[in-house]
């Protein structure tokens, strides 16, 4: 679908060839896999997720413009945040990022049949626990495998041996003396020329041209090292498959069982007869040693206890022959000597539990009498040799089997893991949706509806949030007291818009809304603008009105930019224009009757009303009643004391608040 890269937002020459180096770049984002693309080198995870999102912009021609404000931008930050909190893997954060609203009604309709199947996760301690475990695979680094070689004697053939098996030496010969100099060096010699078949060299070379084809053959640390490398996050995505129900690409208990078998450092275990091998090795010299001194021990023994006497005409004739101690043995002792000899075989066979080695090393103690008992050496070193050997062979054959069969779960491994990453993307969205309590708007229509809305955004648990109900079409004046949830009641028409245009739920019993091409929302001014500040927001109010966008346009007490007076000619000025585009607005203002005073058409105002004051606390509706321009704190305070205390003052008071209102 990109056949270009660089037509992705923010892709430049630098970044396409980075993300060139992938497998299949254009597959990944294609995906939306911010795992993948954060593997091409020198991409992060944060810049990854940015680029996924710019590619979903270019595959929907989405203008990206649909928070046009600061303030629409920490609604739609707020939220994302809020997605991201929810989230238990790094992946699963990056992912939600790449979930914005979109003026796109196809995207709008992508994540949301997304959302939808999310929302019926059920996010259960089992599955976050073992969703904690789970990371993106990584290749494995620097395997190097320095006891094999490949030899060529093609250049071009010694080309294409570096890149595709770049973890063994590739060298380049002319003939066969070649391969008999790397046979010295290296314990396995693979030649990648045909013509040398049949050529016979000592030590294990093997003719193999067909050998790039199957690298796990010649290189079985490769899959090996991935397995070691990832066997944690394997094992804990496989938790969260069965913790979830989720169907596996593979057999689990095969997986599993496979990974059991690996050391993280990439070795086989769980083979006994390379065990007896490998402790044979390690402890040969040691058994050896113990061997040798209770065979001593033992004809030491037998020597003390025997009384031996040698006739005169006998010492002579073995002085006169030159025999010393062991011929006095083999002729007195020679049963003890065979004994002790014997027992010393057998606790060196016994030390090495290597039956199919009993002949070479019961050649380790020679037969001839002698004292003390000594080894023989060269016996020794050859019976290492064949031990060493042997595991050698016997650890090849184990590492090609395992990484046969660990070969063919890579592909499978890589989607086991792609769907607990996913999952867990999917009960970010579940947890967000049953925390909020939110259902899912009616995307239809013009302007908003709302029932049981509650927003997020306040600094009061959720549950506390008292609901607001509130429908807004074409262009309204939101009244009423300080602190009686204006800015909130704004926050909360902004927080539905963008969940409803991000493809989520929204935090509402019921809800409807228009699809709008950008949501404009300025937020309250602290303090009067200077006149250049000032000259600002009116060019930007300009923009605003002369565009012929769809939008959803939220202002907060815009009369704080400028004296009261001209702020409400300016405001009803917008108010008018407004009116005559395709715009959805909210203005909250304290000058509302002032502004449809102003306004040279009919403005809706709707107000957030004052039930009373109780003990000293205000009381509100906080759902907007329409029509209706709310009352303000002071006039409760003076009705109050009207009732209370009956003095024609107060009562006068109230009758100038009546006359405004009239």
């Amino acid at each position: 679908m990109f056949e270009d890269l660089k037509a992705i937002d923010g892709v430049g020459a630098k970044t396409a060839e980075r993300l060139a180096e992938l497998d299949d770049p254009r597959e990944a984002l294609e995906a939306e896999n911010v795992a993948e693309i954060a593997r091409a080198p020198g991409i992060s995870d944060g810049r990854a997720a940015r680029i996924v999102r710019a590619a979903i912009r270019h595959r929907h021609d989405d203008s990206g413009e649909f928070l046009a404000t600061d303030r629409a931008e920490e609604l739609y930050g707020s939220i994302l945040e809020s997605l991201k909190a929810r989230a238990v893997t790094a992946y699963g954060e990056k992912r939600l990022e790449t979930f914005y609203p979109s003026a796109s009604a196809d995207r709008i309709a992508e994540v949301r049949a997304f959302t939808e199947r999310a929302v019926e996760r059920e996010p259960s301690p089992e599955i976050l626990e073992a969703l904690s475990g789970v990371e993106p695979l990584e290749a494995p680094r620097d395997v190097q495998v320095r006891d094999r070689c490949l030899a060529t004697n093609d250049a071009e053939t010694f080309s294409e041996a570096r890149e595709a098996i770049p973890e063994v030496s590739v060298e380049l010969i002319e003939d066969a003396r070649g391969i008999a100099d790397l046979a010295r060096g290296y314990s396995t010699v693979i030649v990648l020329d045909e013509a040398f078949s049949g050529v016979e060299i000592d030590g294990d070379v093997r003719v193999r041209p067909d050998a790039l084809s199957d690298p796990t053959e010649i290189v079985p640390e490769r899959a090996l090292a991935f397995f070691a490398r990832n066997g944690d996050r394997l094992r804990a995505a496989a938790a969260v498959h069965r913790a979830a129900g989720l169907e596996a690409p593979c057999d689990l208990d095969a997986l599993e069982g496979a990974l059991e078998r690996l050391e993280g450092d990439g070795s086989v275990t769980g083979d006994e007869q390379l065990r007896r091998l490998g402790t044979a090795i390690d402890d040969l010299d040691a058994a050896v040693s113990m061997a040798e001194n209770a065979a001593n021990d033992r004809l030491r023994e037998a020597i003390e206890k025997r009384d031996v006497t040698i006739e005169g005409t006998d010492l002579l004739s073995l002085v006169e022959r030159g025999a010393g101690v062991d011929s006095l043995l083999e002729r007195e002792l020679a049963d003890e000597y065979a004994a002790a000899i014997e027992s010393a075989r057998k606790r060196l066979l016994g030390a090495l539990e290597l039956p199919d080695h009993e002949s070479l090393a019961r050649g380790a103690f020679n037969e001839e009498p002698t004292f003390p008992v000594e080894h023989d050496e060269r016996v020794i070193e050859r019976l290492r040799e064949e031990l060493i050997a042997e595991r050698d062979r016997r650890a090849a054959r184990l590492k090609q089997e395992l990484a046969e069969r660990l070969g063919e779960l890579r592909d499978p491994a890589e989607a086991l893991v792609g769907a607990a990453l996913e999952l867990d993307v999917e009960l970010a969205v579940s947890r967000f949706a049953r925390d909020f309590e939110c259902t899912f708007p009616a995307i239809e229509g013009e302007g908003i509806e709302i029932e049981g809305g509650r927003s997020p955004l306040l600094d009061v648990p959720f549950e506390d949030v008292e609901p607001v109900d509130y429908t807004v079409e074409g262009v309204s004046l939101l009244s009423g007291v300080n602190s009686g949830g204006k800015t909130s009641t704004l926050d909360l028409l902004g927080v539905v818009v963008v969940a409803a245009q991000m493809g989520l739920p929204v935090p509402a019993e019921r809800a409807r809304v228009q699809r709008f091409e950008a949501l404009h929302y300025q937020a309250k001014t602290q303090g009067t603008l200077d006149a250049g500040a000032f000259e600002a927001t009116l060019r930007e109010f300009g923009a605003l009105v002369e565009s012929d966008r769809t939008r959803l346009v939220l202002v907060d007490e815009l009369e704080s930019i400028t004296e009261p007076g001209a702020s409400a000619v300016i405001v009803a000025g917008i108010l008018e224009s407004l009116t005559e585009s395709d715009s959805t607005a909210v203005f909250v203002s304290h000058l509302a009757g002032e502004i449809r005073e102003a306004a040279d058409v009919d403005v809706t105002v709707d107000g957030i009303e004052a039930i009373g004051l109780e003990n000293g606390e205000l009381r509100v509706n906080r759902s907007p009643v329409k029509n209706q321009l709310a009352r303000s704190t002071p006039e409760l305070i003076v009705e109050k004391l009207a009732e209370n205390e009956g003095a024609p003052f107060y009562s006068e008071l109230l009758g100038k608040f009546d006359a405004e209102g009239d």
